[in-house]
């Protein structure tokens, strides 16, 4: 995809713009915070789009060149090295124009649910949370569970964790789906193989301004927390539910001792479900798009099959399958993954651009 010389000198223009006023000293508060993530977001692009320009420049003059007997030689040895990396930073350049969802930088919540299968199910929601937790340990992420539910075997029924990092949501917001483990659970003495499911979410975490909500649509219960088994874990009515009464969503939280603690938390996932719905709403053909691209996103969808038997897992939207499961479990090679779901999209998205 060839981007206009046009377009180089207004990229060009518009970054020396940005680093004459962020060097003036005259930006205060809002403003100094927008013309910082604005100044962020195009320095590479402007990068790129330099190289490119530099090197068509160059181009240019070598071809010239070919006019000289004497330089012919030299300058057609240039010209094919030239020719051969500019389409390379063309296509850099032109991943690094794509649109960019508003959200991507922000940090996520990480919601994973046992689905069919039982104790096995748990077992593999807590497998798949632990692989998160680690690649995002490699990422230089910060992981904080906000509510979780344990299964009495291991595993939970349901955990839920704030990721906080730069770009969590770009590299995880493909992730949300219906992941399917198939193995022999440790308790089947037949060995024989058993299919089971765990859901996740993953959801960008709103600032407080993006989502306002009215206290008087909230409908907050307190109740005595409990275990996995019964047990209590604690004698206080500590655990809140919280009801969203326009859109009937329901969150718990007990974990934390403090009924302040877990009303904090319950309020924080919940502005981050109702943010999720709001883009949702708002996105209408990007969403149809997303769709078409690597999947909605949907709960429902099955995205991806980990066999432990044959030590693969295969990602069911792009047809990838590595046999590499240890490593993707452990965590670091999670990237493997991430990195294909996203050049992918970034493919696909180009190829919309260029029809």
């Amino acid at each position: 995809m060839t981007i206009p010389a046009e377009r180089l000198d207004q990229i060009a223009h518009r970054f020396a713009e940005l680093e004459a006023r962020m060097a003036s000293g005259t930006l205060e508060g809002d403003e100094f915070v927008r013309a910082s993530r604005d100044y962020a977001e195009l320095e590479p692009v402007a990068r790129v789009a330099a190289e490119v320009k530099a090197a068509r420049e160059e181009i240019a003059g070598l071809e010239e060149m070919l006019a000289d007997p004497e330089m012919r030689a030299m300058a057609e040895e240039e010209l094919a090295d030239l020719r051969k990396r500019l389409p390379d930073a063309e296509r850099e350049l032109a991943i690094a124009m794509l649109p960019r969802d508003s959200a991507d930088s922000r940090p996520a919540m990480l919601e994973i649910r046992a689905g069919t299968g039982g104790d096995e199910a748990a077992l593999f929601a807590g497998d798949l949370y632990r692989m998160y937790e680690r690649f995002a340990v490699e990422q230089g992420w910060k992981v904080e569970p906000v509510s979780m539910n344990a299964s009495e075997v291991g595993g939970f029924k349901e955990i839920v964790a704030n990721v906080a990092g730069a770009g969590v949501f770009a590299k995880l917001k493909f992730e949300s789906g219906v992941h399917r483990v198939q193995r022999v659970p440790e308790t089947e003495s037949g060995g024989r193989i058993h299919t089971s499911a765990a859901t996740v979410a993953v959801l960008p975490e709103p600032d407080e301004v993006d989502v306002q909500i009215d206290q008087n649509d909230l409908k907050i219960d307190t109740y005595r927390a409990s275990g996995a088994g019964g047990q209590h874990v604690n004698t206080t009515d500590s655990a809140i539910r919280i009801t969203h009464l326009p859109t009937g969503t329901v969150v718990t939280c007990q974990d934390a001792r403090s009924q302040h603690k877990n009303k904090e938390k319950a309020m924080q996932v919940l502005r981050a479900r109702l943010y999720e719905a709001q883009r949702e709403a708002t996105q209408g053909a990007e969403a149809e798009a997303r769709k078409a691209m690597v999947g909605s996103g949907d709960r429902s969808e099955r995205i991806r099959t980990y066999n432990f038997p044959q030590g693969r897992v295969t990602d069911h939207r792009i047809g990838l399958t590595l046999h590499k499961l240890p490593e993707i479990m452990a965590g670091p090679g999670l990237g493997e993954l991430v990195d294909a779901l996203i050049a992918e999209d970034e493919a696909k998205r180009l190829s919309a651009l260029s029809e």
